[in-house]
């Protein structure tokens, strides 16, 4: 019997970018938790967005965010995953040195970038709901470092491979919806935090099902009893997965159902 069910955002619940989730979802989410079936927010979000996000269900579900560096559930921090500062301001220095990039680094009070592309600011407050400070250097912020993220509409795999290039051997790269290129805490992705979050329900990995599109998916869709990738998934996500499904919500009604038949 299915106990938790965790799901990616972007390009999963969210599909072609769209910015709210389908009312259906916040039904479906309150009627599985009647039948012991909990949900977990899966992203590379950050916590406050992904909470404005759900808000009709915010909260009654788990949180798994900047790609399971920090995993909330009612307002505990059930794990962290940090990225050592040198290898962050490296990281800095060299997206400076690139060029034609965005930057953003996640903190666990809030979002920073130290971007004046009043475009890219927007889109963070406006369409990803984010609490951002605008700064003008990332290289000044003490706080630890969550997640560092960069945003590039030109040619993202190209930045992805480079980074990827560079790093190799010190932190995963990987991308995250068409735009997006992320650096993962050496130790955490959303697999982790889902581990986390299983262990805090006691619920063993074989009684979850995930959800999920991207290559910052793949550890989480492996380590789910049940995983399904996206149909539009970015190439090769299927592999990690269990089953391959063009809707989120048509898994969840069928997982509804099944619960709603063993009550009979």
């Amino acid at each position: 019997m299915i106990q938790f069910i965790a799901s990616d955002i972007d390009g999963t619940l969210l599909q072609n970018e769209a910015q709210d989730l389908n009312p259906r979802v916040f039904e479906l989410i309150l009627k599985l938790k009647e039948y012991g079936i909990r949900f977990a927010a899966a992203s590379g979000r950050q916590y406050s967005g992904l909470r404005t996000l759900f808000e009709p269900v915010c909260d009654e579900i788990s949180y798994i965010t900047e790609n399971g560096a920090l995993c909330v559930h009612d307002g505990k921090v059930l794990s962290r995953g940090l990225i050592e500062r040198k290898l962050g301001l490296r990281i800095f220095n060299m997206v400076k040195e690139y060029g034609n990039c965005e930057c953003m680094l996640s903190c666990e009070s809030r979002i920073y970038t130290d971007s004046n592309n009043q475009q890219f600011t927007t889109m963070l407050t406006g369409d990803l709901k984010y609490d951002i400070e605008v700064v003008d250097d990332l290289r000044d912020i003490k706080e630890d470092f969550l997640k560092i993220a960069i945003h590039n509409t030109t040619n993202p795999k190209a930045v992805q491979i480079y980074f990827k290039n560079h790093f190799i051997n010190e932190i995963k790269v990987v991308s995250s919806g068409d735009y997006w290129v992320d650096f993962i805490a050496p130790n955490a992705n959303k697999a982790t935090g889902l581990a986390s979050v299983l262990a805090y329900f006691k619920i063993p990995q074989e009684k979850c099902v995930a959800f999920g599109d991207q290559y910052n998916d793949t550890e989480m869709l492996q380590y789910a009893g049940t995983s399904y990738a996206m149909s539009n998934a970015a190439p090769g996500i299927s592999y990690y997965s269990t089953y391959v499904t063009d809707s989120v919500e048509e898994v969840l009604e069928d997982i509804l159902a099944s619960a709603q038949l063993r009550v009979l």
